[in-house]
């Protein structure tokens, strides 16, 4: 399994780093990150900032990540990526994700072979980390990625300006584009030209964001951006028209079950066994990869009753909207009681709840 493979080549990198020292790098970098703004130039400067940064966070950006991917190939059932461009993607978590889901080991682009796979990264130590991880997959598509060091905004290090960012000459074209947790790190004029210039390379685009108000608004504003582009959105929404939620008042966010290792522990200096990641995404293809939008999505967590579970559905004909499944639904009760946050509904003809993220 991916995922486990990720665990060991994370637990093998950290082996012998003394947790301590590990949780104090951590809150060293958070501190750097939350004090820098949106415009924050690298902080990830050498290895140690970079391995303590992958035990903290690459696990739950893993499985938000893989989540979202999930949801979307459910959606476009019929459809397999054979070129992956992951866009500000550090140390790989969205490579790793998509190996998840497109069958890890046996992932082959639709002419046989494995998925093609680049890593575009503004920080050096960052993409050296991603390849040594990945070289410990046995997944092709994993192993055999590329990582190359590229801005994102246009500059360089020193400010000036530089060939082949999001402004300039756009990206490389790929079936696939992720663009995950980077949208925060730039400011507006940059967040609008990275996510124009996912658009115009790949079929399908999807980008993932923190599970907060402010990660929901660049979300939106990134579906709005995709779809003035002409992608259709196949995930969550139900549809390609304006959200439903009101600004400020609510947001639409997801979790992602993540069983912590011991390792993840003691450098979170947590004690439980599991967390549950926010995030907040969209999904988004070309006329070309073929498959529909969910009926409806639950949008919030499904609360069981004595008889009933109640839903709070996002839907394409009727919006936001409560529903309430008793006994007396039969098939769909039972089918309730085990739905969670995030699943399509109703659900799929087979029994399946389309894929939604765990909570």
């Amino acid at each position: 399994m991916i995922e486990e493979e990720l665990r060991r080549a994370l637990a093998a990198l950290v082996d012998g780093l003394a947790p301590r020292a590990a949780a104090g790098a951590v809150e060293r970098l958070m501190t750097g990150y939350r004090g820098a703004g949106e415009a924050a130039a690298p902080v990830l400067r050498d290895r140690a900032d970079v391995v303590a940064y992958a035990a903290y966070r690459m696990p739950a950006t893993f499985a938000a990540v893989a989540s979202a991917l999930e949801a979307f190939a459910v959606r476009a059932a019929d459809w397999r990526p054979g070129s992956h461009l992951d866009v500000g993607g550090g140390t790989g978590a969205a490579v790793w994700a998509a190996a998840e889901v497109w069958d890890g080991t046996a992932t082959a682009g639709p002419e046989g072979g494995a998925r093609r796979t680049t890593v575009l990264d503004r920080s050096g130590p960052a993409l050296a980390l991603g390849r040594e991880l990945a070289g410990a997959s046995a997944a092709d598509a994993v192993r055999t990625a590329e990582w190359r060091h590229r801005s994102l905004t246009g500059q360089d290090a020193g400010g000036e300006r530089s060939e082949g960012g999001p402004g300039d000459a756009g990206l490389p074209t790929a079936d696939l584009v992720t663009v995950s947790y980077v949208l925060g790190e730039l400011p507006e004029r940059d967040r609008l030209a990275v996510v124009d210039a996912a658009a115009r390379a790949g079929q399908a685009v999807v980008v993932t964001e923190p599970g907060t108000p402010g990660g929901y608004a660049r979300i939106i504003a990134a579906r709005d951006q995709l779809a003035a582009a002409g992608l259709r959105v196949l995930a969550p929404c139900p549809h390609s028209a304006p959200c439903p939620m009101v600004p400020g008042e609510d947001w639409c966010h997801f979790a992602a079950r993540v069983n912590r290792s011991s390792l993840h522990r003691q450098v979170k200096g947590g004690s439980l066994p599991y967390e549950d990641e926010k995030f907040s995404y969209v999904a988004a293809a070309r006329p070309g990869v073929t498959g529909d939008p969910a009926d409806g999505r639950i949008v919030r967590r499904p609360q069981k009753r004595k008889g009933q579970v109640l839903l709070e559905l996002c839907t394409a004909d009727s919006g936001l909207r409560p529903a309430t499944v008793t006994k007396r639904h039969g098939t769909d009760y039972r089918r309730a009681r085990d739905a969670k946050w995030g699943d399509a509904w109703p659900p799929a003809p087979d029994g399946g709840t389309g894929g939604g993220a765990e909570s």
